[in-house]
């Protein structure tokens, strides 16, 4: 117990021993240099470690589509194909249905969609017979799409804030003031923030008259990646597009995008009728997203501090190598391993004592004298 307790109450320092070994030496200086590429490299080029960064976008969108086109010899404007009409940031623009008109409740055959069987058979067309809103809906007559939804317009108004640094910006800017109008381009006019339809699905990959004529929903990403040293008019965002439904392409159960809207009215006899729509359109889903960084001490501070560090561990290493694996291992170990006990310490300081009294013996002329056994002394 006694040697446990003197054990655990014990100092370590380090001490320094210099190993004139070249191959030692040059793995020592491999080593620092992987750690020092690595922090600068790794965490000050790619994550931007010197940075005080906000992830916590703030956003707001609106919408506006603007075009003309014909379904079933029928002109459709906006308030026709555009659902829901509030200019929110998910949309949907029709550009297939399948109508059914004058539906009122009531009895009749079915036709693929069923609400109440009765039990009963219309012998007329061998169907079953159903109640609910008759006529019943008959998807099964194929329309072509409005091909004049490839020609419309999309326009996105969006404006973002960094709450942490206070800072606003918006996707109309001053290149926007002085044009009536301009139409997005990746390569000459990335910044316009009207976009053709028919460039939006060519940019996520989709086929217009396929996605027209089932339906799908297409993203639109706006990205806020900002690096706020440079200033803030340099905040732009860069506009990418994806069809978020690519994942079920190759399956065949709800296949694409639709749903169903009814528009109801009554008669003068009070009874009530309805025109059912199931509508097959093109979604689109605005996605925002960002982040803005600048320059901060503290952080930068850390990582140098953590840089400096590390460099240690080419130490650590290194001593393993030497202290394990080299010829000589024993040696090493004697040299760097030294255990000083407190009655060497005693001993080590009585004979400095006296030795410091030695040398302070001296005559007038200032001359340092060391006295013999026999209590005599050597002048200068």
């Amino acid at each position: 117990m006694l040697d446990c307790a003197s054990s655990f109450f014990t100092y370590e320092t380090t001490k320094s021993v210099v190993v004139k070994r070249r191959s030692l030496g040059i793995i020592n200086r491999i080593v620092q240099a992987l750690i020092i590429i690595y922090f600068v490299g790794y965490v000050f080029l790619y994550e931007k470690a010197y940075q005080d960064r906000d992830t916590g976008i703030e956003s707001a969108v609106m919408t506006k589509v603007k075009g003309f086109g014909f379904y079933d010899n029928y002109l459709m404007d906006v308030a026709d194909y555009v659902i829901p009409p509030q200019g929110a940031s998910v949309f949907c623009i029709i550009t297939r249905m399948v109508i059914t008109h004058n539906q009122t409740h009531g009895l009749c055959h079915e036709v693929g969609l069923s609400y109440k069987i009765t039990g009963k058979c219309v012998t007329k067309v061998q169907r079953c017979e159903i109640e609910g809103w008759c006529p019943a809906e008959d998807d099964s007559k194929r329309t072509p799409p409005m091909k004049e939804a490839e020609n419309f317009t999309i326009f996105i108004k969006n404006s973002i804030r960094f709450p942490h640094f206070n800072v606003t910006r918006g996707n109309i800017g001053s290149m926007m003031e002085n044009k009536t109008t301009c139409l997005y381009n990746p390569v000459s006019n990335p910044s316009c923030p009207i976009f053709r339809v028919g460039d939006v699905l060519e940019y996520a990959g989709a086929n217009f008259s396929s996605i027209a004529s089932r339906g799908g929903e297409i993203g639109i990403n706006i990205g806020w990646v900002c690096n706020l040293d440079l200033g803030e008019k340099k905040c732009l965002p860069k506009y990418s597009f994806t069809q978020l439904d690519s994942a079920f392409k190759n399956i065949t159960f709800s296949k694409g995008f639709n749903f169903r809207f009814a528009k109801y009215f009554m008669s003068e006899d009070g009874r009530e009728y309805r025109t059912l729509h199931k509508a097959f359109a093109i979604r689109f889903d605005i996605l925002v997203s960002g982040n803005a960084g600048k320059f901060y001490i503290v952080p930068t501070l850390i990582n140098i501090v953590a840089a400096c560090t590390s460099v240690g561990l080419a130490t650590i290493f290194c001593d393993i190598i030497l202290l394990n694996f080299l010829k000589g291992s024993d040696q090493y170990k004697a040299k760097k391993f030294e255990e000083v006990k407190s009655h060497e310490l005693h001993r080590y300081s009585v004979h400095s004592h006296v030795l410091k009294e030695e040398v302070k013996n001296s005559n007038d002329s200032g001359a340092y004298s060391i006295g013999d056994s026999a209590g005599q002394s050597t002048s200068a």
